[in-house]
């Protein structure tokens, strides 16, 4: 839990906006989930909401990418580690009655074509994904054009497995996206 302001209201707006989207998040209910008056809004983030809202975009993505390269991390191999990511995905769904999906494809569906600040951050976070996953691709074995391509691919699918997911009230998307990643992989590799 955190116990800065700043860090409280990038909390709670995370929270809010993987449940609720950007606009569906008002700026009342942050500060009243984060504990924090008023003022602390203007005065950690001048920009107001979207000034919030990238910041938060920014924060929550750097702490998923570390969740993912964590799992990773654990797995034996990049095979096990791409399993592993999307069945923990869908354990996730699951036990959060489905509420809890990626903020940041959230708040890109949602704002992409309105809020041009928020296009760019979600689009920063997608783009350091991808860069990641490269990387751990190309260590693996598969050529860097490949790599990239195949990195695009699986963050898509996972993107996708949580979005048809949640809509169905289902793990099966997640679990069948997990299964068309792995085979993506394998097959580059």
């Amino acid at each position: 839990m955190a116990t800065d302001t700043r860090d409280r209201i990038l909390q709670a707006s995370a929270s809010l906006f993987q449940r609720q989207g950007f606009t569906g998040t008002g700026v009342k209910q942050i500060l009243a989930e984060a504990h924090a008056p008023f003022s602390s809004l203007y005065h950690f983030f001048p920009g107001g909401k979207d000034e919030l809202g990238a910041e938060t975009i920014r924060v929550s993505g750097a702490m998923f990418q570390r969740l993912v390269e964590a799992v990773f991390d654990a797995a034996p191999d990049v095979l096990t580690g791409i399993s592993d990511c999307f069945a923990g995905a869908a354990e996730t769904l699951r036990a959060t009655d489905y509420a809890d999906a990626c903020p940041i494809a959230t708040v890109a569906l949602e704002v992409a074509s309105t809020n041009e600040p928020l296009r760019l951050a979600t689009a920063d976070v997608f783009g350091d994904w991808i860069t990641a996953a490269t990387t751990r691709f190309t260590s693996a074995g598969v050529s860097e054009a490949r790599a990239r391509e195949l990195a695009i691919a699986v963050v898509a699918l996972l993107e996708g497995g949580f979005l048809l997911s949640r809509a169905a009230h289902s793990t099966e998307p997640m679990l069948a996206a997990g299964k068309a990643a792995r085979a993506a992989v394998e097959a580059a590799l």
